[in-house]
């Protein structure tokens, strides 16, 4: 848990202070025109006073920015830790992130991806904790870890699915334990509303990929100057209110081809909305994106953002999080088929 204490007021923080109490003070009882009742004399006492205020909300909102300062440099030093950047490169796949938080002037929220080489491919998490900000951040610590261990133990994606889930009723259990107003019992299930929508990918050497979805919104595929959702399947609910079911299949969504893109985003992205109600047209933008020529990650996440920032005025009501991974592997001269070979979790490709 990152704690931000403030700093008690040292010697030199409190000269300043002193020094304009003492010379109010001085003032009021010691020069003879404070004690003047003439106009002139009600003026410069009230000038003199003004000044003092004037100093101490100076002196004072100046430490205030320096404490404000300090708490961002930790927001900032805890997304590097939790949100670190994904390499350039995957085992062949250009890949760029970015998140976006909903809180002005926070750094960090509910968002959460990281994409890892392992023994299995390059397998990919994208989530969204329920609710935003510095509230939702224990989560998004535990899954990322859990994640993080999971992805190269677990030979299955359903495992690692498992793990998350774990990872996730343990700390929310921990976090009930600790708020309890009964000192640390046990307050028995968490609450239906605490939920985490995950997506699970797996890329395989090959392209194949694989995907586990708990409520999480599908990730949309390049190709060429098409863009098209990777699936229409049903997903399954978010982790937290409902159990796993015993059974976790990864599904096949066909492969992903050499210079193809996958865009992974939270649904802070589609349900961000304009003055007029409207929704962001992603799928629009990202087809902006490409029309012309192949476009790098890096230049896909500045375009969606740039859209983004401008279709909501600057101020996203959620928080937002795109990662981008780009097949730079495989022939050259291989071409997609008019249907994906393999998909058979509904891809409209």
């Amino acid at each position: 848990m990152i704690r931000i204490k403030a700093r008690a007021p040292t010697a030199r923080g409190a000269v300043l202070p002193t020094a304009w109490g003492a010379a109010a003070v001085v003032y009021k009882f010691g020069c003879p025109l404070a004690e003047q009742d003439t106009f002139g004399a009600r003026v410069v006492t009230g000038a003199v006073f003004f000044a003092v205020g004037t100093g101490l909300i100076c002196h004072v909102r100046r430490g205030l920015l320096r404490e404000l300062r300090q708490a961002r440099r930790v927001a900032g030093a805890a997304q590097s830790v939790l949100l670190r950047p994904p390499a350039p490169r995957l085992d062949g796949l250009s890949a760029a992130a970015a998140q976006l938080s909903a809180d002005r002037g926070a750094s960090v929220g509910g968002d959460l991806y990281e994409a890892v080489v392992t023994e299995h491919g390059v397998r990919v998490v994208m989530g969204d904790v329920r609710g935003h900000g510095l509230g939702a951040l224990g989560t998004v610590a535990a899954l990322l870890g859990s994640f993080r261990e999971a992805a190269h133990d677990e030979a299955e994606l359903g495992q690692v699915l498992r793990r998350l889930e774990r990872a996730h009723a343990r700390h929310l259990r921990e976090r009930s334990r600790r708020d309890h107003p009964a000192g640390g019992r046990d307050p028995g299930p968490p609450v239906a509303e605490e939920f985490v929508t995950v997506l699970l990918l797996e890329i395989g050497r090959d392209g194949e990929l694989k995907a586990l979805n708990c409520g999480h919104p599908w990730p949309y595929l390049l190709s060429g100057a098409t863009v098209e959702p990777l699936t229409r399947a049903d997903p399954l609910p978010p982790l937290g209110p409902f159990p796993l079911p015993e059974q976790l299949p990864a599904q096949p969504c066909g492969r992903l081809l050499r210079h193809e893109s996958l865009v992974l985003f939270t649904d802070g992205a589609e349900d961000a909305r304009d003055a007029r109600g409207r929704f962001f047209p992603l799928p629009d933008v990202l087809r902006e994106a490409v029309h012309d020529h192949p476009v790098s990650p890096q230049t896909i996440l500045r375009r969606v953002f740039t859209a983004l920032l401008r279709h909501s005025t600057g101020r996203p009501a959620d928080d937002v999080a795109v990662l981008v991974l780009r097949n730079e592997r495989g022939r050259p001269g291989v071409s997609r088929p008019g249907a994906r070979e393999g998909d058979t979790c509904g891809s409209a490709a």
